[in-house]
């Protein structure tokens, strides 16, 4: 029985509510952290972590991963939101939902795996940089105002670099004091494995809790170092059902017809939905029982609940791997630790919103600073620069398209260097010739497309008059109709320049193929 287990959530309830406890509490601050680096209301985040935890597992089949804000939506809100109110981007939010719930129903699940690895690891790296960038004012208690709104390089000449040079002048000693205690906390839990081990602590909590504490002490002791207003967690407190209802905000319908909302919806599809698809993967290569889950259902639940967190002013929601490692980690069985996660962030929500006010946001920066350092780590960059040119350039042209240009631009970018790179493979392996005497032997090898047609062409041109040439097509596995022409053209030629042409390895001769 090792390799099996009940995924009865009443049977496992003993390792699920531990688990969620855990899982709450490390994506609390992640909740927060993603939405002020989205430049939205900080309650945006929490309501995506609330309804992605509750609300995917009851369609999804995912027994391990967690649902919520991703950092990975930062660089397309921040674009959206220079354009659009934060209504029409929930619009924007609710219309990506119902697209995932269409792609979840037409079977797209595997669309996932026709994006090259390169392009993937430039977009995360991308993003982590510019996540960096974008919180480094938040983190020394700069409020630049449209800094986290604008995108890399603005329409007026102003870019990130000047936001951040900017920051530097207006530097808080009390916010630097506590995002420098804050990244050491990280970095310390994430080198510690004993620390690592803490079912019920985490670095972001930690980080936290202790940056909290720290402006407390200023409070009380130094009140020239401590931060207040803008710089504090800024939640509504809900006394009333009124003042829940009046923390709920609905999207614009108004906007239904505005091509940005469409473009940022379209974006963030494509985004939640590849990052929900690639931490599902990892999080069933982490389960010790071996469970597979089933990409299409995954993209229901996640459109599900992005159609929900649209409705009611929340950020969109995808599958994450920090949160779904988190509770792999903690012990979680069954997809209940999921749904008990959100609902103890919804009671956090309820009852602990002036307890969270009193965060510095400079300890939230820290941490997307840190998670932002992750994603682009200098030994991401070292294993990709050790890879062929087909690797590294898709790569780095990716980030250098999405930090100067937008996400979506930098993706097709990527993509479309990607596909260039494995047409160029194709072009130089598909067709092989080689010589001994006067005989040449040209071999077809694999799939043979349009894109050979022109190296074909070439060879059989060239070839000298009187020569004997052996066409093999043993290895073939397909030939596209425009380089059968080719060789049909040659076939007839072939006897005019008493080239004397065998044909090996086709089952009926190439002038009668209609493949």
């Amino acid at each position: 029985m090792a390799n099996r287990v009940s995924t009865s959530p009443l049977k496992n309830l003993r390792a699920d509510v531990p688990a969620a406890v855990v899982v709450a509490l490390v994506a609390m601050p992640l909740c927060l952290g993603v939405a002020l680096a989205s430049g939205t209301p900080l309650i945006a985040g929490l309501i995506a972590g609330i309804l992605g935890g509750m609300l995917v597992p009851l369609f999804s089949r995912s027994q391990l991963a967690v649902s919520g804000p991703t950092p990975a939506i930062v660089a397309t809100v921040l674009v959206a939101m220079q354009t659009l109110s934060f209504p029409a981007f929930l619009l924007a939010v609710l219309i990506a939902g119902v697209i995932q719930i269409g792609l979840g129903i037409i079977r797209a699940g595997v669309i996932a795996y026709f994006f090259p690895s390169a392009v993937i690891q430039g977009i995360l790296s991308a993003i982590g940089i510019i996540i960096i960038l974008k919180q480094f004012p938040f983190a020394i208690g700069f409020d630049l105002g449209a800094f986290g709104s604008q995108d890399f390089v603005s329409a007026h000449g102003e870019n990130t670099f000047t936001g951040v040079i900017a920051a530097l002048m207006h530097l808080e000693w009390g916010a630097l004091l506590i995002s420098v205690l804050a990244l050491s906390i990280l970095i310390t839990w994430d080198n510690v494995a004993l620390l690592r081990k803490q079912a019920w602590l985490s670095g972001p909590l930690m980080a936290v809790v202790f940056g909290t504490l720290l402006n407390t002490l200023f409070i009380h002791v130094l009140p020239s170092l401590a931060v207040s207003g803008h710089n504090l967690v800024n939640l509504p407190v809900i006394r009333s059902f009124a003042d829940f209802r009046g923390m709920l905000q609905l999207p614009d319908w108004g906007m239904i017809g505005s091509k940005t909302v469409w473009v940022t919806a379209i974006t963030l599809t494509f985004i939640a939905s590849l990052e929900s698809l690639l931490s599902i993967e990892a999080a069933d290569k982490l389960d010790a029982f071996k469970r597979r889950t089933p990409l299409d259902r995954e993209l229901l639940g996640q459109g599900i609940a992005n159609v929900a967190s649209g409705l009611v002013g929340g950020l969109p929601v995808a599958a994450v791997i920090v949160r779904s490692t988190a509770n792999v980690a903690a012990g979680a069985r069954t997809k209940a630790s999921a749904f008990l996660h959100g609902l103890f962030l919804l009671l956090a929500v309820l009852f602990l919103a002036a307890l969270m006010n009193r965060i510095p946001l400079a300890a939230l920066a820290s941490i997307l600073i840190f998670v932002g350092f992750k994603l682009a780590h200098p030994s991401i960059f070292n294993r990709m620069l050790r890879l062929d040119k087909s690797q590294y350039l898709p790569f780095m042209i990716t980030i250098v398209a999405i930090l100067f240009t937008s996400l979506i631009t930098g993706v097709v970018v990527g993509l479309l260097t990607g596909v260039f790179f494995v047409l160029k493979a194709n072009y130089h392996s598909a067709i092989e010739i080689g010589r001994e005497g006067s005989t040449y032997k040209i071999s077809l090898n694999r799939e043979v497309t349009f894109v050979n047609k022109a190296k074909l062409s070439h060879i059989l041109e060239r070839l000298p008059k009187g020569a004997e040439v052996i066409l093999d097509g043993e290895q073939v596995g397909f030939i596209d109709h425009d380089v059968l022409e080719v060789i049909r053209d040659f076939e007839r030629s072939a006897e005019l320049r008493n080239i004397r042409l065998r044909e090996q390895g086709f089952d009926t001769p190439v002038l009668m193929a209609t493949v």
